[in-house]
């Protein structure tokens, strides 16, 4: 992977699991994120989805999020979407209903407190 930027990357920040998604990501990543969210769902009472590097995901990535959502609050934990959102990405969440589903924020630094 030379030169070419990770598409899923997963940090900590106190007790919060970030996972941050870069580029374009689809039914080829969509593996990836859900092994981090799983990861994550186990590991702490908050997980930040950082889409604010995200151009573009399908619906594999929602089906992942979904998921991921049930799994965190199953484990008593919370998962919360960050912004800001790239035009590709609100609208997926938009045509699809599922930005209600969600707990979503504008940015990653209120989405630790929301």
């Amino acid at each position: 992977m030379t030169g070419e930027q990770a598409v899923v990357t997963t940090t900590t920040e106190g007790n919060v699991t970030v996972v941050g998604l870069h580029g374009e990501v689809d039914e080829d990543n969509a593996p990836l994120l859900a092994r981090a969210l799983a990861q994550a769902a186990e590991g702490g009472p908050r997980t930040v989805v950082d889409l604010s590097g995200a151009d573009f995901v399908d619906s594999s990535v929602l089906h992942a999020l979904l998921r991921a959502q049930r799994a965190h609050a199953a484990a008593g934990g919370a998962l919360v979407l960050a912004g800001p959102f790239h035009t590709g990405v609100r609208r997926l969440f938009e045509v699809t209903g599922a930005g209600t589903v969600f707990r979503m924020a504008d940015s990653v630094a209120s989405a630790m407190t929301c």
